[in-house]
């Protein structure tokens, strides 16, 4: 059972930055796969990025270069820092966990957010 929890959203101007962070609740988020997705009005939910248990990365192609996903276990924390924003990028952003490892099984689950608003705007 996790609970997570985004900040660090807001208004930014086209080739601004923000850092998001999601915070979770739990025992099993080092050993948990995490991802941030982000939808605008009236568009499906898009998967942005992604960071394994082992710390390997994916990115939308749209974001490549520009977003960098991170985590840190510690702090059962993971991050979305983005740069070079665009008009396109506005969007609430929704921490995700879906799978986690224990027992020699991968258990999938779908936790999610409550999502923070990213506007880019000039």
């Amino acid at each position: 059972q996790v609970q997570l929890v985004e900040s660090g959203g807001g208004l930014v101007q086209p080739g601004g930055s923000l850092r998001l962070s999601c915070a979770a609740s739990g025992s099993i988020f080092s050993i948990a796969d995490m991802g941030w997705y982000r939808q605008a009005p009236g568009k499906q939910r898009e998967l942005v990025a992604t960071v394994t248990s082992g710390g390997s990365t994916n990115y939308v192609d749209s974001v490549k270069g520009r977003f960098t996903i991170s985590r840190d276990n510690a702090e059962n924390t993971v991050y979305l820092q983005m740069n070079s924003l665009k008009p396109e990028d506005t969007a609430v952003y929704f921490c995700n966990m879906g799978s986690f490892r224990r027992g020699g099984s991968t258990w999938y689950v779908d936790y999610w957010g409550q999502g923070t608003q990213v506007t880019v705007s000039s």
